[in-house]
């Protein structure tokens, strides 16, 4: 479909609480597709959120590159956390700045695949961190305000 233009640090999108999607339809359909063709533009993301790209729904869109596939997650929600994890994060909204972050290091996470069904996801280290990472973004909330040390690449 398109590749959108990711919104940089700033942008009121990435601060804006998003809506659920009341129903799947070919708009959302496209707003998956645009997710999975603007992730796949990028050299090193593993995730997009819909407020990524300046719409405020309920939608990610992850892929580690490995033998997990890629997830498509419509409304999705946390429902159990568990553990501990301390690792590095980095945002393509955010490009050049990295910071460390303290996230679960288990989930499960459910929501509606791109057909509308009810999925689950037990996840634990890089995808928990990734799934809490772009669900965060849902809710206006950036790595940033999470960090508890942020610095420009060039700084390490």
């Amino acid at each position: 479909m398109a590749v959108r233009e990711i919104v940089q640090k700033g942008h009121p999108a990435l601060k804006a609480v998003s809506e659920p999607v009341k129903r799947i339809d070919e708009e959302v359909l496209k707003l998956v597709q645009d997710l999975k063709d603007t992730l796949y533009s990028t050299d090193n993301g593993i995730g997009l959120a819909a407020p990524q790209i300046a719409v405020n729904k309920r939608v990610i869109f992850i892929d580690l590159r490995d033998e997990t596939g890629p997830i498509v997650l419509i409304n999705p929600q946390i429902v159990k956390s568990s553990g501990k994890q301390e690792s590095e994060e980095g945002c393509l909204s955010y490009p050049g700045y990295y910071g460390f972050v303290e996230r679960p290091s288990k989930v499960v996470v459910r929501g509606l695949n791109e057909k509308g069904q009810v999925v689950e996801y037990r996840a634990s280290e890089l995808l928990a961190r990734a799934l809490c990472h772009e669900i965060d973004h849902l809710d206006g909330i950036m790595f940033t305000d999470r960090a508890y040390k942020i610095y420009k690449e060039e700084e390490q």
